[in-house]
């Protein structure tokens, strides 16, 4: 894929990209090309100059799909979703009654409990945003929050035209985390999100804002005593 600020840049970048192609013998069938083209359909993504954005047609699967019935049916529900779980937002906290049924001694059907995340999720893949390109000189902002069983986060940049989002992404917690005080568990949505979107946070070309909904965190900023997990945290 050869994408360009400008279409006289974009007219440059691809005769290079195909002179380069033909000085190592290498061709590209043309019936299997498109050209100068403002979006393009890629991997199960759409691509264009404002971002990325879900493949309706993978949408329009998700949203016929009907409730899951046994395990089988479950495990190909979750398998498609994830595949899009960077648009939408705290997403493991969203599976989380479902992914509870991917226990070997789960009984179907989907409780009510679950088949109301069903409902929730395929409502919010209508509704997941277009997540805009990074831009390293971009003011950034990166969002974390954890739950009693799951940690969310959000990488956000602004622009001229407002704060839009880049990525979101989430998981869930691990027995021995799910015992963690809450303090901890924001703390380690923090750690967890940092190393997660580290190789955006590390191009950028000024420091970045990191928001969080928990005021206790303030004591770790001045505090020299940790526990042996805050310690081991990177």
């Amino acid at each position: 894929m050869v994408f360009s600020k400008s279409e006289e840049e974009h007219v440059t970048h691809v005769s290079t990209v195909l002179s380069r192609l033909r000085a190592n013998n290498l061709f590209a069938k043309a019936s299997k090309c498109l050209f100068h083209v403002s979006s393009v359909e890629y991997l199960g993504y759409v691509v264009s100059s404002e971002g990325l954005k879900m493949d309706q047609g993978k949408v329009q699967q998700i949203l016929n799909w009907p409730p899951p019935r046994n395990l089988k049916a479950l495990q190909s529900f979750l398998g498609f979703a994830n595949f899009y779980h960077c648009f939408i937002k705290n997403y493991s906290k969203k599976i989380s009654s479902l992914t509870s049924f991917l226990k070997k001694d789960s009984r179907f059907p989907l409780n009510e409990e679950a088949l109301r995340q069903f409902h929730q999720l395929k409502e919010a893949f209508t509704i997941a945003p277009i997540l805009s390109h990074f831009d390293p000189s971009l003011p950034t902002i990166v969002e974390t929050d954890a739950s009693d069983y799951a940690l969310g986060a959000v990488l956000s940049q602004i622009s001229d035209s407002g704060k839009h989002p880049i990525a979101f992404d989430s998981c869930k917690l691990l027995p021995a985390e799910l015992n963690y005080e809450i303090h901890d568990k924001e703390l380690l949505g923090i750690v967890w999100a940092l190393k997660h979107w580290r190789a955006f946070l590390l191009s950028l070309s000024s420091s970045f804002e990191l928001l969080t909904n928990h005021s206790s965190l303030q004591y770790f900023m001045s505090s020299k005593i940790l526990t042996h997990h805050q310690a081991r945290w990177p």
